[in-house]
């Protein structure tokens, strides 16, 4: 199960990344965080900003609304989105 929390300006989650993928998609929920697998080379911050664009596209948020707290050398990371709730983000994702 995805471990969210909420506040009152928007969400947070945990990203587990694996970069230099295949294809942009998501790999289900592991230990409450959600995989992600990006094209993207982890080299020179690539593979976090493929991680933001992916999420609020998925998430259907503008890029300035998906923020990355903690994580920005490593393939776990926190990422924080605005405007939105936890239940929704957990449709999006389409993860229980």
């Amino acid at each position: 199960m995805l471990d969210i929390r909420e506040d009152k300006d928007g969400v947070t989650f945990r990203v587990k990344v694996q970069p230099r993928a295949s294809k942009n998609q998501l790999a289900g929920v592991m230990d409450g965080a959600v995989r992600v697998r990006l094209t993207a080379p982890p080299v020179d911050g690539e593979a976090n900003q493929a991680c933001l664009k992916f999420f609020a596209h998925l998430l259907g948020v503008p890029l300035r609304s998906v923020e990355l707290v903690s994580g920005h050398t490593g393939r776990n990371k926190t990422l924080r989105v605005c405007g939105l709730s936890s239940a929704r983000v957990t449709e999006l994702l389409n993860c229980s």
